[in-house]
């Protein structure tokens, strides 16, 4: 039986569907551009290829594509008679992902691990940073990710895939050293793999040296095509190393370049993510509000994302709705997310709509009601998801409403309590308490 390049069956004979299986899958893995195309070239080769329809739908859900992929998923189950037991539970997981349930899309994945660890294709929505684990909203998600992955390690050796998404956990976790090193390992292995690319530009954030990340990221996109699935995102790295050297236009020609609403190469949560969040820390910063820039990303996650579901990109529809002093969407918004944590479908609970809270509250120039939800926040923002990285925004928010606030022994509190580390706080007024 033909099996892919992790050793496992594959229920097909056609040994050119099974060689362009590989190739599509080593593209999603790695997140180079090409996989939806190759996915449908192993379908041509035999459309009775469950797995490659399932496959495809995995490219077309990290598109962000939702409607193709249920028809892809359909398309999978269709044509699943006589699969392997592995492979019918790997379209199943894929299905239940694909419904937005986190709690039962991680109970299916944790079930089909068990029995099939080295399945990376149904391991990858859960291996990086905002994956299943990463956005589940429960305390301790950090520590539970790399649990998951250190406990999968010896199933994969050396393999460059699973050692950038284990070395990205270990850096969140202060393991500064063994990340380094399965990050050096992965790009040894496979230089064209954009989770190693990435895994080493948050390292070099976590370890306070933004010239390695600038020195690392600049040659290395050279050769990442400007559509590739982390283009935009490893530019926003760029753009936030620039930003903690002091190289402020730099960072803005960046954003402007490879990272704004008209240019981004990622799905529609990405773009509200990275281009919010770069546009809020340009102020932080200490430059003027670009309110063309804002009107547009709040004209634009208003219709791309009505309905909230993810904390982490709610947090920042949330930004742009309260830049945009739009007190109503704020509003229905937080209404949406306490009906869904009512329901048990929002692990965060509160902390977004809190989070919101002191958005419009800073907006309205009311400090001190800003600060005390700032504080709630920042005190359990590991329940947002998202790395280290994305989270100082609360923290760096904080830190500008205490200096503006002139609450000065605060300002100074947070930096003290500030994970050892990263360098360089682009918010305007912190050198004067450091």
């Amino acid at each position: 039986m033909l099996t892919d390049r992790y050793g496992l069956p594959l229920s097909t004979v056609s040994s050119a569907a099974r060689d362009a299986y590989v190739r599509a899958s080593d593209l999603l893995l790695s997140a180079f551009p090409g996989a939806i195309d190759g996915f449908e070239a192993s379908i041509a080769a035999d459309p009775r290829f469950a797995l490659a329809h399932s496959g495809k739908a995995q490219a077309l859900l990290t598109a962000g594509n939702l409607p193709a992929a249920l028809e892809a998923i359909a398309a999978a189950k269709a044509v699943s008679a006589g699969v392997t037991v592995r492979e019918a539970s790997h379209i199943a997981f894929f299905e239940v992902f694909a419904a937005g349930d986190v709690d039962a899309s991680l109970a299916a994945l944790r079930d089909h691990l068990r029995t099939w660890p080295r399945d990376a294709l149904a391991l990858t929505p859960t291996a990086f940073t905002n994956g299943l684990i990463g956005s589940s909203g429960r305390a301790g998600l950090k520590r539970a990710q790399i649990e998951l992955l250190d406990s999968l390690a010896p199933h994969y050796g050396g393999d460059w895939w699973f050692t950038a998404h284990h070395a990205m956990a270990l850096s969140e976790d202060g393991q500064h050293a063994a990340a380094d090193a399965k990050i050096t390992n992965s790009l040894a292995r496979n230089p064209r793999n954009g989770w190693a690319a990435h895994a080493r530009t948050h390292l070099c954030y976590e370890t306070g040296d933004p010239t390695g990340a600038r020195g690392f990221l600049v040659p290395w996109l050279v050769s990442y095509p400007r559509h590739g699935a982390l283009y935009s995102h490893l530019n926003w790295h760029l753009a936030l190393s620039d930003l903690q050297a002091g190289n402020d236009a730099e960072a803005f020609r960046l954003f402007q370049d490879a990272f704004s609403l008209a240019v981004h190469s990622g799905p529609p949560r990405a773009k509200v993510t990275d281009g919010a969040s770069f546009l809020w820390r340009w102020e932080l910063a200490g430059h003027p509000r670009d309110t063309d820039a804002w009107r547009a990303m709040h004209d634009f996650a208003a219709g791309a994302l009505p309905r909230a579901g993810i904390a982490l990109s709610d947090a920042h529809v949330a930004l742009t709705q309260a830049v945009a002093g739009d007190d109503a969407a704020l509003e229905f918004h937080a209404r949406q997310i306490k009906d869904l944590a009512r329901d048990g479908r929002y692990p965060s609970g509160a902390l977004v709509p809190t989070l919101s809270h002191a958005f419009a509250a800073l907006e309205r120039g009311d400090l001190s009601v800003a600060i005390d939800a700032l504080e709630i926040v920042a005190a359990e923002s590991e329940r947002l998801g998202g790395s280290h990285a994305q989270l100082d925004l609360v923290e760096f928010t904080l830190l500008r409403a205490t200096l503006n606030a002139g609450r000065l022994d605060d300002a100074r509190r947070l930096l003290r309590e500030r994970r050892s580390g990263p360098s360089g706080i682009p918010v305007a007024g912190s050198e004067l308490v450091r």
